[in-house]
């Protein structure tokens, strides 16, 4: 299974730089064949656009996040069938600054990551991670272990289709601090074999936190590391597409 490398570019753009960066990534890839498959989930207001500059080239895309409901009076909401009607690939569940931020719970991830799987073929990517406090203390595998179990509650995952997980660090997220690849093998490792416990095998495990091009390729070279959710260095199409060919 190949590596899989997601440009989360937040609200860090708007529409028109959106766009550039779009067209930037297709006119400057590297004429070398891709060894990772390649996404980037821009914000919604640029979603459409960089679909139509994407389509046929090698990258994919994807959302930064959805609702649970189906298409109606959500004020507000994105249904995952309009992500469906954009040919989205990918849909990001439960990152870090949506907790944050607009306080999601495992119990609304566990949600949206239901409707996925009962009503698209979208791979979701779902999103655990410890804070500072929390790792400090030595509860990171009991935090993301907790996260975890809350969020496959009652989940069936069809045979066939894939859950990506996303390690983040809650604490370098943005910090410039970054899990050293020693620290974010071990989590890694803990992740696939409480899945495994799950009964959930097979499924890709990316590490996110202050990913930069200097250290891509260490944490890549980690055995249960299979690729990077990449946020501010993704924003610059020289800089992801030296992460991707780290």
């Amino acid at each position: 299974m190949h590596k899989l490398i997601i440009g989360n570019w937040k609200m860090a753009l708007g529409y028109k730089e959106s766009v550039t960066l779009a067209e930037n990534l297709v006119l400057s890839q590297p004429y070398r064949p891709l060894l990772a498959e390649v996404g980037v989930c821009p914000s919604f207001v640029a979603l459409s656009s960089v679909a139509n500059i994407l389509e046929g080239t090698a990258i994919f895309w994807g959302a930064q996040d959805a609702t649970q409901f189906v298409p109606g009076p959500v004020t507000g909401g994105t249904s995952l069938e309009s992500l469906v009607e954009l040919d989205c690939r990918y849909v990001i569940l439960g990152h870090s600054e949506r907790r944050q931020l607009f306080g999601e719970t495992d119990e609304l991830v566990r949600l949206k990551l239901q409707a996925v799987l009962e009503r698209t073929n979208l791979i979701p990517i779902v999103c655990v991670g410890e804070t500072l406090a929390e790792r400090e203390a030595g509860q990171a595998e009991e935090k993301v272990g907790g996260q975890l179990r809350a969020i496959f509650n009652s989940v069936v995952v069809p045979a066939g289709r894939e859950v990506v997980l996303a390690y983040e660090p809650i604490w370098a997220i943005g910090t410039g601090k970054t899990s050293t690849p020693t620290q974010a093998e071990a989590m890694h490792h803990f992740i696939r074999q409480f899945l495994k416990e799950l009964g959930i095998e097979g499924n890709r495990i990316l590490y996110g936190g202050s990913v930069k091009p200097e250290n891509a390729g260490q944490l890549l070279s980690q055995p249960n590391i299979d690729g990077l959710l990449v946020g501010g260095a993704s924003l610059s199409a020289d800089s992801f597409w030296s992460i991707v060919f780290a």
